[in-house]
């Protein structure tokens, strides 16, 4: 396996994060959403002036978030272009 392959493979995990929601989305709204996609675990809705309309999606299988992030990224919600990226922890310690 290449490195690129491997570093991809090491990204993708079952913690999505959403950009570009509606500051008046509600978590059954988004749980309606990507419920379709399988079972998930948590959804945390950003509230801080600096993480509104934004939302981390936690799926139970690493297959559905990968599914819901391919589906759904670019997808247009509530009349905006959802961004759906895979949580990267480590981006986010340096930050």
């Amino acid at each position: 396996m290449s490195t690129s392959s491997r570093k991809l493979q090491s990204e993708i995990n079952r913690i999505l994060y959403v950009k570009n929601l509606s500051y008046s989305v509600t978590s059954e709204e988004l749980y309606d959403l990507f419920g379709k996609f399988g079972s998930i675990r948590q959804i945390r809705l950003g509230n801080a002036q600096n993480t509104r309309g934004t939302a981390f999606v936690v799926y139970d299988d690493i297959q559905d978030a990968k599914m819901a992030c391919d589906k759904l990224s670019g997808f247009n919600f509530q009349n905006r272009y959802l961004v759906v990226l895979y949580h990267q922890p480590d981006k986010v310690a340096q930050t």
